[in-house]
């Protein structure tokens, strides 16, 4: 007897669970020959403006962890990613058209780099914090702390490590992620998703839109209770408006990057504020 095949929709992840887009769209993922694979919803503002609450909404409790623990459960993806390897290898060659060496190059990135940056989750602050010295019986330190609601476009070309590159240093600090996927690769993003879910990250913490970033973008980057965000992947829309209308709300913004951004720890620092105490010495 022949099987039948079940063709997979691809739903949002927002506040921890996989709902389709509230306008009922979908869109046809199909590989690099124009197979058709599945479908995928397909995001609307109001489903980033609920994504904007769920991220919120997640912020005090992942912000307010220590970095050792957000370390621990960074890790924790980075085990589960692995342990579906095949799957993300699958996908990866069937969207980009990639060698199945060329595939598992990628996941062997993306895992390192998810690993990369979860040790740094206990580390940064002693980089980007520190002593002040001054004149007078006075202690000055200055400390990072987590920017807030962090809205990402990841990199359009590369499905799982470009999302990585971009995501995992948002995390680090204890920010909150609204990111839309690669528009054409999605379906390594939504099984991202799927891991997230299934690990200890808390719901929220993550929320991953599909569609078109020329569409939500902008109500991403006017949204004002959306801290900062990350262009890396929106070199092929206006960016340079999405600049102006963040500029309406202060946020600080990245621009947009030629293929996928390398660990660094400056990606880190540049979702954080820092906030700096004054203490009188004791003259005893």
């Amino acid at each position: 007897m022949s099987h039948l095949t079940i063709p997979k929709t691809y739903k949002l992840f927002i506040g921890g669970k996989f709902p389709r887009s509230e306008s009922g769209r979908v869109y046809d993922i199909e590989t690099a020959k124009g197979v058709f694979v599945a479908n995928a919803a397909q995001a609307s503002r109001k489903d980033a403006r609920d994504a904007v609450v769920a991220a919120r909404a997640a912020f005090s409790g992942w912000s307010g962890a220590t970095g050792y623990n957000r370390g621990q459960v960074l890790y924790r993806v980075a085990e589960l990613l692995e342990g579906r390897r095949a799957q993300f290898v699958d996908e990866i060659q069937q969207t980009e058209g990639a060698t199945a060496a060329a595939a598992n190059q990628q996941v062997d990135a993306a895992v390192d780099a998810w690993v990369w940056y979860a040790g740094w989750a206990d580390k940064y602050v002693q980089v980007a914090g520190n002593g002040n010295p001054v004149s007078g019986p006075y202690f000055n330190i200055s400390t990072p702390e987590a920017t807030g609601v962090v809205a990402i476009v990841a990199p359009q070309k590369s499905s799982l490590l470009g999302l990585v590159s971009v995501l995992a240093p948002a995390l680090v600090a204890g920010n909150t992620v609204v990111v839309i996927a690669s528009e054409q690769a999605p379906l390594s993003a939504i099984s991202l998703a799927e891991v997230l879910a299934t690990s200890d990250v808390p719901a929220g913490v993550v929320n991953i839109l599909t569609g078109s970033a020329g569409e939500i973008a902008p109500w991403l980057a006017s949204h004002a209770d959306v801290n900062a965000l990350d262009l890396a992947g929106a070199g092929d829309i206006d960016w340079v408006e999405l600049q102006i209308a963040a500029a309406d709300t202060l946020k600080r913004v990245l621009p947009p990057i030629d293929g996928v951004a390398g660990p660094a720890v400056e990606r880190v620092t540049f979702f954080t504020e820092t906030k700096t105490v004054w203490h009188t010495k004791s003259l005893i």
